[in-house]
């Protein structure tokens, strides 16, 4: 615990946004319960808490979007119970009847997740009709019910606005780092291999389980990128004195380009993991010395991502340059002792072929993302 404090005092990572996130839903909840208890003397004042904690999402944005959605979903569900309640009164057909509909709104595609507290909305409205004892104070009670969770609602997104609105800025480097911190330990254990001539079958077949990996890992860099530019909406961080707007366009550009690199270098396990036993002539193994030689100097580009950091852009500028520059020297290298052999580059049946344009479009990428990143700063710090 006191490790697991340190860090979440030390940097505005996970374990902070974690306790943010305890101290505002406490804090949402009980505003909500002693309006609703104190001030309105509502019969369940639990609805305002409840619904004040729902609404302490990720983001600014999603606050407002899921508070809309549930209040919706409830006024739908307690509008449901109301209309066939009075006109045919609280037996079990009728409960059937709510529960059917309450079922079939809730698929409706704009309430998304909170389609299912249309139903769940329905049955509390129809325990509190029951449990009246005339239609007025049926009446009186179904409307607290949309009160209370609107109010919660309210004191839910209120609080997330402006208390400590949550800002995902480093959710934008985190997606960057994820997907270049796994292609820099793969092409890590490749490239020592291919120096020294060793494709054995159960290694080839490791490097290519590996790639697999990659979808998921593509999946939650995109996830952390987008809740990182959704957090900028509505958000009155943005209005703040000193507050530098990120667009997060050149990360998008970068992050883009690294899921590309992980298309290709699936393509390079699987061309390494078919590699022909034939093929272990002088010319293949200093071929493949070379190729390793690229691999390294491109495994050097994706650890500069991988530890990338905003505040430190302007130190790392220079080495960036210098890292897309050895890829490049290398990959000139590489095609020109290439062209220099016998080896059929040109037959499409052989592996060289195939691994030179996969080189090409591996150092492009990392290149691309290098420009990309310095040109973003450039314009940020203008």
């Amino acid at each position: 615990m006191r490790q697991w404090l340190t860090r979440a005092k030390g940097s505005a990572g996970y374990e902070r946004h974690t306790l943010e996130l305890i101290g505002k839903s406490a804090l949402a909840a009980t505003v909500a319960w002693f309006v609703a208890h104190d001030l309105m003397a509502a019969r369940s004042p639990a609805f305002a808490p409840f619904s004040a904690v729902l609404m302490m999402q990720v983001t600014v944005y999603r606050s407002l979007l899921q508070s809309l959605r549930y209040l919706g979903a409830v006024v739908a569900g307690v509008a449901i119970q109301a209309a066939l309640g009075f006109l045919a009164g609280p037996d079990l057909l009728t409960f059937a009847l709510v529960a059917l509909i309450a079922m079939v709104i809730g698929r409706w595609r704009r309430l998304g997740t909170q389609g299912g507290q249309v139903a769940t909305a329905a049955f509390f409205a129809f325990s509190t009709y029951t449990a009246a004892t005339g239609n007025a104070q049926r009446v009186e009670q179904l409307g607290q019910i949309v009160a209370l969770v609107g109010v919660g609602c309210a004191i839910g997104v209120v609080v997330n606005v402006l208390i400590l609105p949550p800002m995902r800025y480093r959710g934008a480097e985190e997606g960057i780092r994820i997907l270049a911190r796994s292609l820099c330990d793969l092409l890590g254990d490749i490239w020592p291999a291919l120096r020294d001539g060793d494709l054995d079958e159960e290694r080839t077949r490791h490097w290519r389980q590996r790639t697999t990996a990659f979808g998921s890992l593509n999946s939650q860099a995109r996830a952390a990128f987008d809740t990182a530019v959704e957090s900028k909406f509505y958000n009155p961080r943005r209005l703040l004195a000193g507050h530098r707007d990120r667009g997060f366009s050149g990360y998008g550009e970068v992050l883009a380009a690294l899921q590309r690199v992980t298309w290709q270098v699936t393509s390079l396990t699987r061309t390494l993991d078919q590699w022909p036993e034939e093929e272990s002539g002088p010319e293949c193994r200093a071929f493949l010395r070379d190729y390793a030689r690229l691999l390294a100097a491109l495994a050097s580009v994706f650890q500069q991502f991988a530890e990338l950091r905003e505040e430190e852009l302007p130190s790392r500028a220079e080495e960036l340059r210098q890292a897309a520059g050895t890829a490049q020297e290398e990959r000139s290298r590489l095609l020109e002792r290439a062209h220099d052999t016998s080896l059929p580059l040109a037959d499409p049946s052989r592996p060289y072929g195939v691994l030179l344009v996969e080189a090409g479009r591996l150092t492009d990428e990392a290149q691309h993302s290098c420009d990309v990143l310095r040109r973003s700063f450039e314009r940020g710090a203008a």
